[in-house]
């Protein structure tokens, strides 16, 4: 019986000074006040460059970053996976509009590809799209009524030939890459291009991995869809299951623009839905490949449960769960003592150009009912155990 309460093996990988200083950053972090000020003042630093930088990368960085470049996070990659949890490198680097920038991080998301083909330890490779393309290009892309100038056509082109630039990749080293989801007014394009990449690469087995954020009340309908066009054109579809992160966003511009919210009515509906959506691809696991990413322990042990159910072995490469490096370790390393298949995703890129991402982190942990309340008794129940306060 899995026990997400046993902290010692949630935080065996970690030493005693690693406890100590995620118990005081969570501790700061669930101040949102705190959180708000610090925001303020990171950001009024690095425009006015006030070197912060160590601040920076001996605290929130180092919680939830590897590094800031590939080899940078070597040494997490190692850690990870010498407690059997995989890592999935993540460029977080946002922001960027100009296709030198796109381009180059093309290039780097490939390297990540080609790392995770020697390393057994790294089982996915991820980006997002508006990562390596315009936003509005994307949206619209996304929109039938739009109306495309040759220059957006040709901008939207190179979009698409990014996609495939890294799909290729991952096919030819046979590393999947998980497709990030996005806002709802740019998703329809991404999801046609996700499975239009499918078609061409998971002929054989899941390469390419659409992401699908089940906040969405329409979400659950989508995953039922996909598993028809796999079952129709032969192939292999890749999930990559999540709650989702553009919520307040979301029903912000619903509410604006004057349009029926895309978001589930109320937290209970977006874990129902998950959780029938985890079931429904793990029963149809000839058509799927899953990635399980989730913060819940509900879903996390259901996931557990639903493999043994189905009669799939614990280490078929088809089935992963995932959580964010830094944020709920009693999860990860519980189940992967277990002998499931676990992977952390491991942001890096330099500490300037990964902020966004950092806030972001800082923000979740204040705003998620329970999440830093969670992380915080686990870790002082560790170091209660130790006799280390």
């Amino acid at each position: 019986m899995i026990s997400f309460d046993n902290t010692e093996i949630a935080f065996r990988s970690k030493t005693n000074r690693d406890l100590k200083r995620a118990y005081w950053l969570f501790k700061i972090i669930a101040s949102p006040t705190i959180v708000k000020i610090g925001k303020a003042l990171t950001n009024t630093a690095l425009s006015l460059r006030i070197p912060i930088r160590r601040l920076v990368k001996a605290t929130i960085f180092r919680q939830f970053c590897g590094g800031e470049s590939i080899s940078d996070c070597d040494a997490a990659i190692k850690k990870l996976g010498d407690f059997g949890v995989g890592t999935i490198l993540d460029y977080s680097v946002e922001g960027k509009t100009s296709d030198e920038d796109f381009d180059k991080t093309v290039e780097i998301i490939i390297q990540t590809l080609l790392r995770a083909k020697a390393d057994k330890n790294i089982p996915f490779g991820v980006f997002k799209v508006t990562g390596i393309g315009r936003f509005d290009l994307i949206e619209k892309a996304s929109n039938p009524n739009s109306i495309i100038s040759e220059e957006e056509k040709k901008g939207i082109e190179t979009i698409v030939y990014r996609i495939d630039k890294i799909c290729k990749a991952a096919y030819e080293n046979k590393v999947p890459v998980f497709i990030d989801a996005e806002e709802t007014w740019i998703q329809d394009a991404i999801d046609n291009w996700a499975f239009d990449f499918m078609l061409k690469y998971n002929g054989e087995e899941a390469i390419v991995f659409n992401t699908v954020q089940m906040y969405r009340h329409d979400r659950l309908d989508f995953v039922k869809k996909c598993h028809e066009l796999a079952k129709e054109n032969k192939v292999h579809y890749g999930v990559k299951l999540v709650r989702g992160a553009y919520m307040e966003k979301e029903r912000d511009r619903a509410l604006r623009i004057g349009y029926p919210s895309p978001i589930q009515p109320n937290k209970a509906a977006s874990d129902r839905d998950y959780n029938l959506a985890l079931e429904f691809i793990i029963a149809h696991s000839d058509s799927f490949a899953l990635c399980a990413g989730t913060h819940n322990e509900e879903s996390s042990l259901l996931f557990a449960e639903l493999i043994e159910k189905y009669g799939i072995s614990k280490n078929d490469k088809r089935f992963y769960g995932a959580q964010l490096l830094g944020m709920s370790d009693h999860i990860s390393y519980n189940l992967a003592n277990a002998g499931y298949n676990l992977a952390k995703y491991v942001p890096f890129g330099p500490i300037k150009e990964v902020m966004p991402y950092l806030l972001r982190r800082a923000d979740e942990n204040t705003s998620v009912a329970g999440q830093t309340g969670r992380e915080l008794s686990l870790i002082m129940k560790e170091l209660k155990r130790r006799k280390l306060n």
